[in-house]
């Protein structure tokens, strides 16, 4: 009798915010502390179950603020812990003082994000405000265009913060309401599968190990911060490399494919598009279609914005005729976040394509097929601006 060969992964209808948990409980992290905000909730509602049932051993923490939330998972994380939390919008505001003591003090915390506009006014839809204003914050960034690839940026981005020689926070996100309240087939590895792949952690200075004592977030002034701030820099450029070796082994596993960016059609693209996150998904439809009535369109998602991917946007774009930067974030006095980047990566390009920007989808504001497609054909007309394109804006 042959025995049948069991599966890795199986398929289970999934919000993106579900997804994430249960990438969470089968990371089966040391401590969780989070405050709920909408559109995180899902996460810590679906996780705080598994927690409730003894599915893990994760100790879970209910505090009084975002801000208690992650100086507690620093806490834990300095003392040797696997630690992990969510946030939305002013839940990340609110921390980001804690921000930057995580990545300072080099803690390899991974951080579910759920995009939503910052306020005011008051705000709960998605826009990349929130996670854009700490692009600088010196933590790894990841962008997810659905609810699978949440769920695998999350067994991936813990991989990649803990290797020693990256020791970096890391932030999963993904569109709020869009992404996160959203149902789709997830394929969810087995529970065995996972845990192989992230692996033990184990802290190489634990705050409680009594015979290596250390000191975490001393005063550092003007004799050592500089040259602490350069090791930052140094580990944030590690895990380039680091990226892509988990990548690969992601791929192996699952036959799943990541990069720094994603090419749709790119390889013999005149006009393409450049975006983050769920309006991926609409812009490979009309691509799609226009490619059907003999246009020469793509996109290219950015699905790693931190470390930015120079070298990966140079060699995609370098052919192009003209290039639409769509940025669902502001930068009042300047262009958008990623345009600003993207224009930056191909300065030394000696024959540039046309670059536009464009905003759109700010708090929550739909963005259909017509609205890409437009874009794209004012691409090909060269009838954008070249000053910032607004894409559904009431004038």
């Amino acid at each position: 009798m042959v025995m049948a060969k069991k599966k890795k992964h199986k398929y289970k209808a999934l919000s993106g915010g579900q997804a994430v948990a249960v990438a969470m409980k089968q990371i089966n992290p040391d401590l969780v502390a989070a405050y709920p905000i909408t559109p995180q909730t899902p996460i810590i509602e679906t996780f705080a179950q598994f927690v409730a049932d003894g599915e893990v051993d994760t100790e879970l923490i209910d505090v009084e603020s975002e801000h208690s939330a992650l100086s507690a998972v620093v806490g834990a994380s300095a003392a040797g812990g696997r630690a992990m939390t969510a946030t939305s919008s002013q839940g990340l505001a609110l921390m980001a003082e804690i921000v930057y003591i995580a990545s300072g003090s080099r803690l390899p915390i991974v951080m579910a994000i759920s995009n939503r506009a910052l306020s005011a006014p008051i705000n709960i839809h998605c826009d990349h405000s929130d996670s854009m204003f700490l692009r600088d914050a010196g933590w790894i960034q990841m962008y997810s265009e659905d609810a699978q690839e949440a769920y695998d940026n999350m067994l991936i981005a813990l991989r990649v913060a803990e290797n020693r020689k990256v020791l970096t926070p890391a932030m999963v996100m993904q569109d709020g309401f869009i992404t996160s309240h959203n149902v789709q087939n997830v394929k969810i590895l087995d529970d065995k599968v996972v845990k192989k792949f992230v692996g033990k952690y184990e802290s190489e200075f634990p705050l409680l190990h009594m015979k290596k004592p250390v000191t975490v977030g001393p005063l550092d002034l003007f004799d050592y911060f500089f040259e602490h701030k350069y090791q930052q820099a140094e580990a944030m450029e590690n895990s380039r490399k680091i990226i892509k070796k988990v990548d690969q082994e992601f791929y192996k596993l699952t036959k799943r494919k990541y990069d720094f960016v994603e090419n749709y059609k790119t390889n013999d693209a005149e006009h393409i598009i450049v975006a983050l996150s769920s309006t991926c998904g609409t812009i490979k439809m009309v691509v799609d279609d226009l490619r059907k009535k003999g246009k020469k369109v793509g996109l290219l998602k950015i699905r790693v914005m931190r470390p930015f991917p120079n070298d990966e946007i140079f060699k995609s774009l370098g052919k192009a005729k003209s290039v639409a930067v769509l940025d669902r974030s502001m930068s009042f006095g300047n262009f958008s976040p990623v345009f600003t980047e993207v224009k930056s990566a191909l300065y030394n390009l000696k024959s540039k394509p046309e670059l536009y920007n464009y905003v759109y989808g700010i708090g929550g504001r739909n963005i259909g097929m017509s609205d890409i497609e437009k874009v794209f054909k004012s691409l090909i007309k060269k009838s954008s601006s070249n000053s910032i394109n607004y894409i559904g804006l009431r004038k």
